[in-house]
Order: C-alpha cells, then structure tokens, then sequence
C-alpha cells in the first residue's frame, strides 16, 4: 500500500504562504509587481525550505534560460520526507498587487512524486472549470464547442438559464473574441487583469456567485488549478496553447501534443494532493494581509484531496521585521 503524505503537510505549506502574503502584502498598490514577486519569493522559498520534504519544481513560468528561485527543476524543502512534486506561485495576480485590486493570492500545491503532468517547454494553456454540480457534465468537446453551447451544458446543470451564469476570464486581448461570444449569450463575465487561480476557486466552489472560468492562462496556474479541482470535487479541462512560434515549437520538439484535450485526472494522477492559498489583498474567497502595529493577520486556505477536507484560517501574526 502506498503511504500518504502527511496528514499535517497542509498546515507546514500555509506557513510558506503566509509568510510570502506578509512580505507581498506591503506592496499592494505600489506600482511595482516585480519588486512584490521577489520579495514575496524570497519569503516563499526560505520557509518552503524549512518543511520536511523532498521536493522538486516540475514547472515555472520563466522560459528556458531565467533561472530563478521557482525555476523548474530546483529542489523544494529540507530534503527529507516524502518525495514530491512541488508547483507554487508567491504571488498570483502580481498586477491586481500592484494596482491594490482585489483578488492576489500566493499558493502552493503539492502531489507524490510523478503524479503531476508537466510540460516544461509550455508556458500558455486553454481552462474550462466548473464545481462539483457541474463535474459530472463537462465533456471535452467543450473545450472546441461555441461558448453558448458550453453555458448552456453548465445552465443545465445548475438548473439555471444562460443569463443568470457569471464566467471568470482574464482581461487580455487573447480573449477580446471569447468575451464578445460569452456577453452575446447574456452571461455576465467577470474580468481579471490577471489571477486565474483565484478565478478557478470562486468557479470551483459551490458556494460562489462564479460558475465557471474560461480561457487561456499559465501551465502553472493549471496544474495548481487541478491540485485545487481534485480536493473541492470539481472538473477541469485544459490545453496546451503556444501564444507564438517560439513556444509552439518547443511545445512540439518535446514531444508534447497541443491538441491534446487533458482533465484533472490527465494532469493531477494521484488523489493524495495539497493545496495552499493566503490571501494578500482582499477576495471573493479569502480576506487579505492587514498590518496593525507590530503585528498582522492573515486568512488561508487548505484543501486536501484524499479527505475532501477544506479548512480555512485566521492567523495572527508577530511581524517585527517585516
């Protein structure tokens, strides 16, 4: 019988989290997300480092030749411990930091070792999730179908008509012809500069206003997103989706097929996953940092896969230093 991953993983990742949130959470508004994402790594890494695994970063969102302290490949914890994948991000939704808007986070996800999917060349992948009400109708045709026609599956579903559905989409210009399609059906959007974790949670739980997101955003993200799906329950497709050249061919060299239409299964295997999440500015889903003195607090999320368990928060925090 294969061992599980300790019960108590979840609580050591948040303490990662949270101290990444602490330090990013003293930029929100600044103008500066680049500064925020150093700092908050910087954080993220020291205390990741600290936990008793044996980890290994099996994707990041810099191109080949950006090593970083995220880089794919670099070892993540103490070494000892169970051997895992390891997939975070300091700060999703660097630039909502950075304008002060809602909704950042900084999130971790962890699974046994060769259970996550990971295509390290791609950078760009297509999403579609819906929550637990939904999992048993998302089809893969979905993924090539006009929107109307995947709205109209999920208003099924969820025993509601097409314009009473919110879908969560990142504000790119990519998607100038998906929000069109959506806002044609009479679905509200709700729209994001950037921050599609966040987005995959609200679209995940059934206790949110969203009820489904859409759209192109990192491989990270997803295989973080697929971490989150597997422990609320819900359903997850993706695709590779090369934004140029360059990444195509990459994509393609490796062996790696875009076309492929994956679920969560494709890109999580195991049922044995954590996931991760503190809020840095305030959500939909959890309250962001707030300083007072010499102390702060802060509000987290753990999800837990094998158990179903999703545990929220509240901390306080001595933050001299800070």
């Amino acid at each position: 019988m294969t061992k599980r991953l300790p019960h108590n993983l979840g609580m050591d990742l948040i303490r990662a989290t949270e101290g990444a949130a602490l330090k990013a959470g003293r930029w929100m508004g600044l103008g500066d997300p680049e500064r925020a994402d150093q700092v908050a790594t910087t954080a993220f890494r020291a205390t990741l480092d600290s936990i008793d695994i044996n980890g290994t970063i099996i994707i990041s969102e810099e191109k080949p030749g950006h090593d970083t302290a995220m880089s794919y490949g670099n070892k993540a914890g103490s070494g000892k411990g169970p051997i895992v994948d390891v997939v975070g991000d300091p700060v999703d939704g660097c630039l909502q930091l950075a304008m002060g808007h809602p909704g950042a986070l900084s999130v971790v996800a962890v699974a046994p070792s060769g259970s996550m999917w990971a295509p390290p060349p791609a950078i760009y992948m297509s999403k579609i999730v819906v929550d637990q009400q939904v999992s048993g109708s998302l089809v893969p045709e979905c993924m090539d179908a006009p929107a109307a026609w995947t709205l109209a599956l999920v208003g099924r579903a969820k025993d509601k008509s097409v314009n009473d559905l919110t879908v969560f989409i990142l504000d790119r210009p990519r998607h100038a012809d998906l929000i069109a399609e959506i806002r044609a059906t009479g679905a509200r959007v709700v729209l994001r500069p950037d921050g599609d974790v966040a987005g995959a949670l609200m679209a995940c739980m059934t206790d949110s206003s969203v009820d489904i997101l859409m759209g192109v955003g990192g491989v990270l993200e997803g295989l973080i997103i697929a971490c989150a799906v597997k422990s609320l329950g819900g359903a997850m497709l993706g695709r590779l989706a090369p934004q140029d050249k360059d990444e195509r061919s990459a994509v393609e060299e490796a062996g790696y097929d875009p076309s492929r239409i994956l679920t969560c299964d494709d890109l999580v295997a195991s049922e044995d996953v954590y996931f991760a999440a503190t809020g840095i500015t305030t959500g939909p889903m959890l309250t962001g940092i707030s300083y007072h003195g010499e102390r702060a607090s802060s509000n987290s999320l753990i999800l837990r896969g094998v158990t179903r368990t999703k545990r929220s928060i509240v901390a306080e925090h001595l933050i001299d230093g800070l």
